[in-house]
């Protein structure tokens, strides 16, 4: 099935002294996401924003605002990020590896009338993904190490995509595959083949014209 892409450029590697501007070249491009990443020092080895940085995107983009947190308390700080304007809020299973916590998770971000997702780190098996099909929105399969942009694609995470979506597929369920990390004009076409449907994309985006990077990857 030839899937729409939806590209949902990272702000973590925007310019920020161009902030202003690159939004604007963000929202006149085909992008339809903005990704957001939230790291706290723990989970992985980097700090980034916070919920009130958040609330500055909320109220400078219309863009559908693609939360994921890279953090140890998912749970805790779901509400948070929900009240400062996520439309999606992805965690991670390994941050919540507990089925009952995972669940209820789950059902508080939809409870709330938004999107949820869940994301895998490269050495996670996409196998404890399959207990949980019909409970996300959003399947995030993470193809570079989490914590750092720039990074190069791991190729194995074609297999985890292609897995997913046979999973979907005879499930008959419409779930997103997002793939983050070593996005470029040729890793699109690979995971595209493989089955994800959404793509994030930092460096590759902002480092050149983003209404022709963006282009390259839709």
């Amino acid at each position: 099935m030839d899937r729409k892409m939806i590209i949902a450029p990272s702000v973590l590697s925007m310019d920020y002294s161009r902030m202003a501007e690159q939004l604007k070249e963000i929202e006149e491009s085909d992008a339809e996401w903005l990704h957001f990443d939230v790291m706290d020092g723990h989970f992985v080895p980097n700090l980034t924003f916070g919920p009130d940085i958040l609330k500055g995107f909320r109220k400078a983009s219309d863009l559908f605002l693609d939360v994921h947190v890279m953090i140890d308390r998912p749970l805790f700080f779901a509400e948070k990020f929900l009240s400062a304007g996520a439309d999606n809020y992805t965690f991670h299973y390994e941050a919540v590896p507990e089925e009952g916590e995972l669940r209820r998770l789950a059902g508080l971000v939809r409870s709330h009338g938004k999107s949820v997702g869940i994301s895998i780190k490269p050495d996670t098996h996409v196998s404890v993904l399959k207990p949980y099909l019909d409970l996300f929105d959003v399947f995030l399969i993470m193809s570079v190490e989490p914590g750092f942009g720039g990074q190069k694609f791991i190729p194995e995470s074609l297999d985890k995509i292609r897995t997913l979506r046979g999973w979907l597929d005879e499930a008959s369920l419409n779930a997103h595959i997002e793939v983050d990390g070593g996005i470029n004009e040729t890793t699109a076409k690979l995971v595209r083949s493989a089955g994800a449907d959404v793509l994030v994309a930092g460096s590759f985006v902002f480092k050149q014209n983003i209404r022709e990077a963006v282009k390259q990857l839709a």
